[in-house]
């Protein structure tokens, strides 16, 4: 299987369990890895035989920006169904990072990893 990678998409979201979170909003990056066999785009350089990256990436932030969640579970589940909805998409992992999550003490970053496939 072949992996067609997007890195640190950013938009700003309102989720989390905290009013302030749901208020104020903060940035959220968001990773996707997409696993399709590219041979058939390849071979006839044809867009229409592979995945439009623009196209999730989009998808990706609109998500981000769409209708709140509580947890970036549910948010990085959302953005994985979403590219599974892709014609050739047979897989895809998804890693949402919350960088300015409300913890007290000094910290980098906070994400969850998720892989979800067509079954």
């Amino acid at each position: 299987m072949d992996r067609v990678a997007l890195r640190g998409l950013k938009a700003r979201g309102h989720h989390g369990v905290f009013p302030r979170e749901r208020e104020e909003g903060q940035t959220f990056v968001v990773d996707v890895v997409l696993g399709l066999d590219t041979r058939p785009a390849a071979a006839d350089d044809d867009l229409t035989k592979t995945v439009h990256y623009g196209i999730v990436a989009e998808e990706v932030v609109e998500i981000v920006q769409g209708d709140p969640v509580d947890l970036i579970e549910t948010l990085a589940e959302r953005i994985a169904q979403r590219c599974l909805k892709h014609d050739g998409v047979q897989e895809v992992e998804v890693v949402v990072h919350k960088p300015d999550a409300p913890i007290t003490v000094p910290f980098d970053d906070v994400t969850i990893t998720i892989t979800r496939s067509r079954l």
